[in-house]
């Protein structure tokens, strides 16, 4: 097993009653200390595949090790911490109290318990209302404490599944925030969420299901190599003849209006063409890089190449339809 990945995942499989298959052969690497996301459609199996790894429910078939145990060992979970998508805390608790409870079920001895629970009602933003009963927060304030009692046995994984989920700016805020203490502390956090411009700020890595299997996996600039180009904006003027010799002699480059554009990344191609726009007194308007972003992955991860169409929940369990492009799985 290997000591650097905090999850390595394969051929994870679950089928239900009435023979839905929600994971037909997971393959997935989390390495440790990162913060791994984990998106796809609504039935592409993310909240099973965490609640496999939590054992709340069981697999159909899995191996692989979490933190360089087997799957499913106690002694291993004691190590992870989980905020579900659906949670629901008694509402005649307050948070303090919530977070000692989960402390409790966790073996942590009843006086560090204590001490954390203060910690990290502070830590989350809730120590002002450590005191009050569940039934008088609001979704984000849930939330929060959701998140502390995930931190209650000071774990070395966090599985957190949709822990934007009704939460406003300031608190999506917050909890980017939040994650990025953790993993500056040296845990490894995995976020389950639907919100991708989220997921792209604070992700390392990501891994997309569909159709209960991994399309891609690795870093952004792993799963959008080829795809990757560069945008020279220019102020044209009256100067479309100029331009247009200056593309014919740059090589890499193709014009469209007022805009060079290089199929790559790459910064040294477009150097020739900036001497070439100065020495003719072109005004250049802006150098741009680009890339695909998480969304255009995720949109075309979840689109039939040949019907064009993106899948339902329902295809997304029981449809054929294959995936190319970023399918091949990158960063392995």
């Amino acid at each position: 097993m290997r000591t650097d990945l905090a999850l390595d995942l394969h051929d994870v499989q679950k089928t239900y009653s009435g023979g839905v298959q929600a994971l037909r052969g997971v393959a997935m690497e989390v390495r440790r200390g990162e913060i791994f996301g984990l998106l796809g459609p609504n039935g592409a199996g993310k909240s099973t595949l965490v609640k496999i790894l939590m054992t709340v429910i069981s697999a159909t078939h899995a191996t692989g090790s979490m933190l360089g145990e087997p799957l499913g060992r106690k002694s291993t979970l004691a190590r992870v911490g989980y905020l579900p998508e659906h949670h629901r805390f008694p509402e005649y608790l307050t948070g303090r109290q919530v977070v000692e409870f989960f402390g409790a079920l966790s073996n942590v001895p009843r006086r560090e318990r204590k001490r954390k629970a203060a910690e990290l009602l502070d830590f989350v933003g809730m120590a002002q209302w450590a005191g009050t009963r569940v039934r008088q927060y609001s979704k984000g304030m849930r939330q929060r404490v959701g998140i502390a009692q995930a931190l209650v046995n000071s774990p070395q994984l966090v599985l957190l599944d949709e822990p934007t989920d009704g939460v406003d700016p300031v608190g999506r805020r917050d909890i980017r925030e939040m994650v990025h203490r953790l993993k500056q502390a040296g845990t490894t956090v995995v976020l389950n969420s639907h919100l991708l411009s989220e997921l792209e700020m604070v992700c390392e890595r990501v891994a997309i299901l569909v159709k209960g299997k991994v399309a891609a996996q690795g870093t952004l600039d792993e799963l959008t190599v080829g795809r990757q180009r560069c945008d020279v904006e220019v102020d044209v003027a009256g100067r479309e003849d100029t331009l247009k010799t200056i593309a014919a002699q740059t090589p890499g480059a193709t014009l469209a209006g007022g805009t060079f554009t290089f199929n790559s990344a790459d910064p040294l191609p477009v150097q020739p063409l900036i001497d070439r726009l100065r020495g003719a007194g072109i005004v250049i308007r802006s150098i741009r890089s680009l890339r695909p972003s998480l969304e255009d992955l995720f949109m075309q991860a979840v689109t039939d190449p040949t019907s064009g169409k993106v899948l339902t929940p329902g295809a997304a369990q029981k449809g054929d339809a294959t995936f190319e492009g970023i399918g091949k799985e990158a960063g392995r």
